[in-house]
This record gives structure tokens, sequence and C-alpha cells, in this order.
């Protein structure tokens, strides 16, 4: 689903090639491969690549929750906020494990006519170079509304 939906709606993500190591109603893990489209000068992954794991771990979640519902929902983040902790110079991991906080809200703003926002959190490790460890920690505000 994310590289077709990469391809049709936001080709860019096809260039960094995201892929969804696990998802469940509580957690996802996307993983974005250490590769040379996706290198600084500093041979680490560039702050982009690392706001688009951001982008689709928060989003993927809420989209699978949007998805269940009968009301189409529309999803944009309104902002978002990063610590950059170390450099990510193998294959970064994205880990939101917020599903069930993101599916209430979901739920809150199917029965409402407001725009509605909810922070979200992103942690991102490079398990080979620093295990658990995070190198970088997103903060995103997910914005929905109700068409």
């Amino acid at each position: 689903m994310l590289r077709t939906f990469g391809l049709l709606k936001i080709p860019l993500l096809s260039y960094v090639k995201p892929s969804v190591v696990s998802i469940n109603n509580e957690k996802i893990i996307v993983k974005i491969p250490f590769k040379r489209r996706n290198k600084n000068h500093l041979n680490s992954m560039y702050f982009g690549a690392l706001c688009i794991g951001a982008d689709c771990a928060g989003g993927l979640l809420a989209m699978r929750c949007i998805e269940k519902r009968p009301e189409k929902i529309s999803l944009i983040f309104k902002n978002v906020s990063a610590e950059f902790l170390k450099r990510a110079e193998d294959d970064a991991y994205f880990t939101c494990e917020q599903g069930n906080e993101i599916s209430s809200f979901v739920t809150t703003v199917a029965q409402s006519e407001d725009r509605a926002e909810m922070p979200i959190n992103v942690t991102v490790t490079v398990p080979d170079k620093f295990g658990e460890d995070p190198v970088a920690i997103f903060n995103l505000t997910l914005s929905l509304k109700k068409k």
C-alpha cells in the first residue's frame, strides 16, 4: 500500500523507498534504507529522508484508522519539530506507538464538523549502529477534518 500510494500521490516516497516492517493497531515501524540517494555530504542520512520516514510512520497509522471509518476524513500534518541526536549512518527505523490514541482521535473527528489536532511522536533508531538508542525524535501535529 505504501509504495502504491507513494507512486500515485507522493512520488518522492518512491525515490526514498520506505517500507513497513510491522504494523498493528498499537504500533508501526517503517524502515528507510541507507542508500546513496538518501545520504548527505557527511555520509549520514539526509534530514529530508528522515522527515519522510517520520511522516510515513505517523501518517500510515492515521490512514489505517481512517480507512476503517465510513466517513471521509482528510489528513495533513500541520507542523513538525525534530531533535537530531546522532548521525543515522545505516538503515533507519521509525517507530510510532500511538495507534490506540490515533484511533480514538479519528473517532472523535468523525463525530465532529471541526478540524482537530493531535501531537504524534516518532522515534528513529539505527539498530545496526546504536541498538535501541534514538538517533532522532520527531514531534508532528496531525490535523484531521471530516469532509
